[in-house]
């Protein structure tokens, strides 16, 4: 079993409510444990590239435990990850795989360590919270990356 690091957020639909129950729906899952999860947070509406998102952004980080397969999932064809929303836009549950073990994954479909964690508070912060001396893949600790990493209006609620 490697040890896999989730980022979850929501900014639609009573986005605390939509974390709560996306961590339980985590703590059922079959052949995978839900070891602990961080506060939530709320952030600032992300801007990236002239796109931003519209409302604040509530988020948390969980750890957890499941086996690792390499194996595709039904109906994946290698084909590119369609997207049925933007991939800023509004949603009520985005959850992200930002670690998997010291696995270092680079597909059309899935890139672990997660892409973009490395400059986002709202990922980083949550994460420090559940394992404050992890070192990353990168050889990075999360205290070097939180060093440069722009606070953003972030706040625990």
């Amino acid at each position: 079993m490697d040890t896999v690091y989730l980022g979850l957020g929501s900014n639609l639909a009573q986005p605390r409510k939509q974390l709560r129950n996306a961590l339980v729906a985590l703590a059922d899952m079959p052949q995978s444990q839900l070891l602990r999860c961080s506060g939530f947070y709320r952030s600032a509406p992300l801007v990236q590239a002239g796109n931003r998102i519209t409302s604040m952004r509530s988020q948390n980080c969980a750890q957890g435990s499941a086996p690792f397969t390499t194996r595709p999932t039904a109906g994946h064809r290698g084909d590119p990850r369609a997207r049925a929303f933007p991939a800023l836009g509004a949603r009520t549950l985005d959850l992200d795989i930002l670690l998997f073990g010291e696995q270092h994954i680079d597909s059309l479909r899935l890139q672990v360590p997660h892409p973009r964690m490395f400059e986002r508070n709202f990922v980083l912060v949550p994460l420090a919270e559940l394992s404050p001396n992890l070192r990353l893949p990168t050889g990075e600790t999360l205290a070097q990356l939180l060093q440069y990493c722009p606070h953003n209006r972030l706040q625990k609620i």
